[in-house]
């Protein structure tokens, strides 16, 4: 199958163009020795999670889902599994909320679920701050101007993350990761970091059903899933 965010890459390959230059090594040193340190400081932690989610949830313990990083290359980005299998009586999953357990709300209001991406970082698919990274199957329903959001590798957190997590629509979050681009630095960085840490640890602005406060991308700009 085609890959669309191939395709649109290769049609424009400007459209990837970002920030340049020696303060962009900066922020890929800054990227290794924060994730590098912060997994042996929460080693425990993960292992306590990783033991949890195994026997609470089974397995596998990490959740991997297929994601759409820089120059709309795609990757598998790594999380704690968070919610149950179950299903229904025709053997499809429950919605989000259903599956929800409190283990998983736990997981997620702490972002103690995100820590495995620091792997993501290490390996250069993401970094500690950038765009969020969404899934393949919106590759087909950014503008031109949201283009921008792959010209750096996603962020663990980010300017929208900060502004708004779980709240803010669409249009905001795709508007603020362009806006990040444009506007990178690594002072901005240091503020969405520090301001990501604040918000983790007051636990604020975390939804138990992502998926049930707002339509995906392409319902909402009416595009087909192929």
């Amino acid at each position: 199958m085609a890959d669309p965010g191939a395709d649109r890459a290769a049609a424009d390959p400007g459209a990837f163009a970002g920030p340049a230059g020696p303060r962009l090594v900066v922020k890929r040193v800054a990227d290794v020795a924060v994730a590098a340190l912060v997994l042996v400081l929460a080693s425990l932690v993960l292992l306590v999670a990783a033991v949890a989610v195994r026997l609470l949830l089974g397995s596998p313990v990490l959740f991997t889902q297929q994601r759409t990083g820089r120059g709309m290359r795609h990757f598998r980005l790594l999380k704690f599994r968070t919610m149950t299998d179950a299903r229904d009586a025709s053997g499809r999953l429950l919605p989000d909320r259903e599956r929800s357990c409190r283990l998983g709300r736990l997981l997620r209001r702490y972002s103690v679920d995100e820590l495995p991406q620091l792997v993501n970082v290490l390996r250069g698919e993401m970094s500690l701050i950038g765009p969020r990274p969404l899934l393949p199957r919106y590759d087909r329903c950014y503008t031109d101007a949201e283009l921008a959001r792959f010209a750096v590798r996603p962020g663990i957190t980010g300017l929208a993350q900060i502004t708004g997590r779980n709240a803010a629509s669409w249009d905001e979050r795709l508007g603020l990761d362009a806006r990040y681009v444009a506007q990178w630095s690594l002072a901005l960085d240091a503020r969405i970091a520090l301001r990501t840490v604040g918000r983790v640890f007051a636990s604020s602005g975390v939804s138990a059903d992502p998926a049930g406060d707002m339509l995906d991308l392409d319902q909402e700009r009416g595009m087909s899933r192929l």
